[in-house]
């Protein structure tokens, strides 16, 4: 029951953000930036119990993600500017996200290596 709660509750948030995207394309997109998914679990990992250090780790790897999803995003943008279709801008921006992360976490790991020798 609680799994139909969850589920139940994110999709109707998420058909609420869609809808009013709909209608104000730029209030939708100002809404949906918003870390909604990211705010929804921490609340769904909090009520099942999870303590502070799990939460402050799913939030530490939320922020380690947010640049890449922001070339995610810019990518899509861009993507569809150019009338691509829209799941090959999805795929591309997919592709940027994965390879932006490979590149950020060695460039972390060089200069983890390089600066705290």
């Amino acid at each position: 029951m609680y799994l139909l709660t969850k589920i139940l509750v994110s999709a109707v948030i998420i058909g609420i953000v869609t809808e009013i995207a709909r209608r104000f394309p730029t209030y939708g997109g100002v809404i949906a930036a918003l870390p909604l998914v990211s705010l929804l679990s921490i609340i769904w990992l909090y009520v099942q119990g999870e303590s502070s250090e799990s939460l402050s780790k799913f939030v530490l790897g939320v922020l380690w993600g947010f640049p890449a999803t922001a070339v995610l995003l810019l990518m899509v943008y861009l993507s569809l500017k150019q009338s691509i279709n829209l799941y090959a801008s999805i795929f591309i921006g997919i592709s940027g996200w994965l390879v932006f992360l490979f590149i950020q976490q060695n460039l972390v790991d060089f200069l983890r290596i390089n600066l705290f020798k």
